[in-house]
């Protein structure tokens, strides 16, 4: 089922969380990360980087379907609990790039705010592509010195 095909949504229409943007302009959800979270099983994200940005959406989203699928089988917790209350903030991809042929890196700090607390996200997170397909592997975590 292509966007077209099924009935458009506020949602679908609002500038996707991920921040990405097009000629100075936020992009829709359903252009940007839509395509891949919606449509996962038809429209793999091309590169570790678009799954990234649409694992963090789905996070906003609280989609754990698309998480669970988009996690290599070697690391994929059981289940997803999400923070009550979470109200995210931004993302920022800091770096992109392939380390190997099927193997890629993300450096990325989140914002989020959970009981009145900002928390800062910032992780280094390693992908793998296998079969055309681009999964979340692992990260660690970056602490700023004080």
């Amino acid at each position: 089922m292509s966007p077209r095909d099924r009935h458009t949504t506020a949602s679908d229409l609002a500038a996707c969380p991920c921040g990405r943007a097009a000629q100075g302009k936020p992009l829709a959800y359903a252009v940007c990360c839509g395509h891949f979270i919606d449509h996962w099983d038809a429209v793999p994200a091309p590169d570790a980087e678009h799954l990234m940005r649409s694992r963090y959406t789905a996070f906003v989203r609280e989609n754990a379907a698309y998480l669970q699928a988009t996690w290599h089988a070697s690391q994929r917790p059981p289940e997803l609990t999400f923070e009550p209350a979470a109200k995210w903030l931004g993302l920022q991809v800091k770096r992109f790039a392939a380390t190997g042929a099927d193997t890629a890196e993300v450096e990325f700090v989140a914002r989020f705010r959970v009981g009145g607390r900002a928390v800062r996200l910032h992780e280094r997170s390693r992908f793998v592509r296998e079969d055309g397909r681009w999964f979340y592997v692992d990260g660690d975590e970056i602490t700023s010195s004080p």
